[in-house]
This record gives structure tokens, sequence and C-alpha cells, in this order.
């Protein structure tokens, strides 16, 4: 076997403790879905007790819409946040750090009814929700720099793949039999604090990423000695060259502020591909099926809505399986483009099922496998892709300003989507779905021209390509040129 491609224990334990902060991500997402009825009877009875008097709809409205979308401006927060941590307390210790955050939350959630508070219930959204930010930029950095070149688009999938399980796990135990109850409801949102229990556990026995001991901290023997244990070989003499030649790029170029990143022209175009695909992820409609898909289904008319969430979310696990495995083979950009397709297709079908749905009962089932159809080609493309590739676009320098400004965008689409979603769906009814049609055939378009393909390629071939079109004054590459610069590194 090729010792660039061996998976070692090493490898794998450092991959799965970072993995933890991506299912802490996508539980929170979805933990609030199915207790929804329940959280909002405990806003009323607080208010009874307080003010004695009924809520009113248009308040109860308001508080719980802020007690969801307030986990994204948490994320917001935390993922413009990134950058202040991985390169001072390097990208292990960042995790590690962040787990504080968790025990607030969890705690505040937790006992939020104990003391009949729905502030303290928002507050811990929030602390949880800046939380689930720093990860998003913590993990896929960690996972793609301890990672060998040849594994790092499959291993970069396990971010997606932490988040989907995660949704997935928070759907079951949201059942009223398992927490989703008026008793239970506090553990459920509060069981947030084992996984980061365990995430204390693991991170310690892992090694500090061997990119960020060379090049931030000039350490190495370190960095040597890591990569011998992470790759299960003695000869890491071709990752130690990569990483030195990406060491000599940084000399060259200082590290980049946020506000260098928006002036220099060079990182323009990797800049724009970068924000472009984050928002092709949120604003592909998926949060809307996530937040609200027992809304969905109930107006479809299916008789179990809760199960039917469910099956989309086991759905969703299956095809993030998938993508696992095609992802080295298929290459970022392929992947990208017929998962777009192939959701914009799935709308389609989504608003002929919903629009339809009077005259025929059986549309009803239609609308089932839309949803199913449109989650599966979410998770092979618009899901795990834009995480990693990223990482994958600039070189060590600009890395971490960029995935800050990524994950920014990332959360604020969120964010727009968990506002708006309720709002313009009363506006648009069965029709809601075609706005998310017509985004997903631009996102499309965007992808067909402008992104490259990053399989199998170095950061710093990759990085090539770009500072090549700068030079060129921004002229057009078509992605054959641009994939000749790196060509066929690993096939």
């Amino acid at each position: 076997m090729d010792s660039g491609k061996q998976i070692t224990f090493s490898l794998m334990m450092s991959v799965g403790a970072a993995v933890i902060g991506s299912l802490q991500f996508g539980y929170n997402t979805g933990v609030i879905n199915a207790p929804q009825k329940i959280i909002e009877q405990f806003i009323n009875d607080t208010w009874r007790d307080r003010y004695t008097e009924e809520i009113s709809q248009g308040s109860l409205t308001a508080i719980w819409s802020i007690s969801v979308s307030i986990f994204s401006v948490g994320g917001i927060f935390g993922s413009f946040s990134v950058g202040l941590f991985v390169n001072r307390l390097g990208r292990r210790n960042s995790m590690l750090m962040a787990n504080v955050l968790a025990f607030i939350g969890a705690i505040l959630m937790g006992f939020s009814k104990m003391a009949s508070s729905w502030e303290m219930l928002i507050i811990g959204r929030f602390v949880i929700g800046l939380y689930s930010g720093l990860s998003t930029g913590f993990v896929p950095m960690y996972v793609g720099e301890v990672s060998p070149t040849s594994l790092r688009g499959a291993l970069g999938t396990l971010h997606q793949l932490g988040i989907v399980v995660g949704i997935l796990v928070a759907q079951v135990f949201g059942l009223e039999v398992i927490m989703g109850n008026a008793d239970l409801w506090p553990l459920l949102l509060g069981f947030t604090f084992i996984p980061a229990v365990i995430q204390c556990i693991l991170l310690p026995l892992c090694p500090e990423s061997p990119r960020f001991l060379l090049i931030n901290k000039n350490e190495e023997n370190k960095a040597k000695t890591v990569l011998k244990k992470l790759r299960g070989t003695t000869d890491v003499s071709a990752d130690m060259q990569e990483m030195k030649e990406e060491s000599r790029q940084m000399m060259r170029e200082k590290k980049v502020t946020i506000v260098e990143l928006f002036r220099s022209p060079l990182y323009r175009q990797p800049l724009m591909i970068a924000v472009i695909l984050q928002l092709s992820q949120q604003l592909s409609g998926i949060n809307a099926v996530f937040y609200y898909s027992t809304r969905i289904f109930e107006k479809a008319g299916v008789q179990q809505p809760v199960y039917a969430t469910i099956g989309a979310g086991a759905v969703n696990t299956a095809f993030t399986v998938v993508s696992l495995f095609v992802v080295e083979r298929a290459g970022r950009r392929s992947l990208h483009l017929l998962g777009l397709l192939g959701m914009a297709g799935a709308a389609v079908l989504m608003t002929i099922a919903l629009a339809l749905l009077e005259q025929f009962k059986w549309m009803s089932y239609l609308s089932i496998v839309a949803i199913f159809a449109f989650v599966a080609f979410f998770e092979i493309g618009p899901g795990p892709i834009p995480w990693f590739i990223v990482a994958e676009l600039f070189s060590q320098g600009p890395r971490p300003s960029a995935i800050a400004v990524a994950g920014f965008s990332n959360w604020t689409a969120n964010f727009i989507v968990g506002m708006g979603f309720q709002y313009i769906e009363e506006l648009c009814g069965a029709y809601v779905f075609v706005i998310f049609t017509v985004l997903l055939l631009v996102f499309f378009v965007f992808t067909y021209f402008k992104v490259p393909e990053t399989k199998g390629r170095t950061f710093d071939e990759i990085a090539a390509g770009f500072r090549q079109t700068a030079a060129t004054g921004g002229e057009k590459h078509s992605p054959e040129e641009l994939n000749s610069l790196g060509a066929d590194s690993q096939l």
C-alpha cells in the first residue's frame, strides 16, 4: 500500500476527535426542530407566571424565531474569530479551548426550564452558536492539515458527515418517546455536554497539526515526529518537502489580514469562489428543509411527519457516506455541479407536488421523494465541498482569514434563511422552492465557469493557478488550463 494512502490509527484518532466539533454543530442545528410546540408552551407558561396574562402570538413567534436564529448569530461571531485562535494556540488546542463554550451553553439551556427563563435558553443558544462557529473553522482546517494529499478530500468530507450525523441524532432524540417531551426537553438541549466531555478526553491524545508546528512555530523536528506518527512511516520527506515549499512561499507572503484579503487582486478570484460556494450551500434551500421539514411534510399531507423528517436525515447521512467514497475519484468541481443540478430538479418536482396536492392526494408521496432527492443531491456536492475546498484554495498565509470570511458568509446566509423562510413561505405558498431553483441554477453557472478542480493537487499548485490568473490581469483560464498547472499529480 502506498504510504501516502496509509490510514493510520493516529490519523483516524485525530480526525475522529476533531469531527466531534462537527457533530455538535449538526446536533444543535437540528435539535430545535422537533420540540418547537413544547418549548413554545414553556415560553407561554413562563410569560403567564411573570405577567399574569397570555403571551400574544406576535411575541411568541418573535421569541421562538430568536431562539432558533440566535444560534446563527453566535456562529457568525465564532467563525469570524477563528483566525484569532488558530495561529496563537494551534489548531488542536483551539478546538480544546472551545469546549468551554459548549459546557456553558449546555448548562444555560439545560437549566432554563428549572429557572423559568427563556432568556437563558436564548443566551445558551447564542453561546453554543459561538462554539459551532469556531468549530466550522477549526475542524476543516485541522483535518485538511493532518491528512495526506491523496486522502484530503475523503477525510474533508468527514466534517460534513459529522454535521449530518449530528442532525440525525438530534432528530431521533427529539422524538416524543425519547427526549422531545415536556419533561425532558431541557436534557435534549443540554445533551451537547456529553460530546464536549468526550472531545476533551480525546484531543490531548492527538498531535498538533504538523503544518502549524513547522510553518507557524518553526519546530521542524516536532513536525517530523508528528508526521511519522500520522503517516505510519519513517519516510515523510515528501510531506516535509511540500510544507517547506509552502513555508518558503509564506516567507514571501506574510500573514494576510481580512482587509488585505479583500484589497489584494491576488486573492480576489479564490475569495469570490470561496464565498459563493458557501452561499451555494446555504441558499440552496437545504436549511429551509431542515428547520421546517416537519411543517413541510404536514402541509404535504404526510401522516407521520416526524418520521418522514427522520427519513430525510437518514438519506442525508447515507449520501454523505457516498460522497466520501467518490470525492477523490470524481473531483470536487464535477460533484458540486451534479449536486446543484440535481437539487434544482428536485426543487421543481417539490413545487409541482405542493401545487397539485389539492387535486391529487398521491402528490404527498411525490413530495417525500422530492425532499429525499433534494437532500441526497445536497450531500453529493453543496454539502461537503464548500467546507474543505476553502482550505484548499488558499495557501498558509491567507488561509485563516479566508476561512473566517467563508464561515461568516455561510453563517450569515444560514441566519437569513432561518429568519426569513417562514415569512417567504407565507407569501409564496407552494411556490417557495421556485426561488431556490433559480438560485441553484445561478450557482451552477458560476461553478461551471469559475471554479477550478482541486482534486489531487497540493495547496501550492492550487495557489499557483490563481497567481497565474492574477498575473494575466484576471483573464479567464479554462478549468483544463488551470488543471494543467497541477496536472494529475495524483490520478
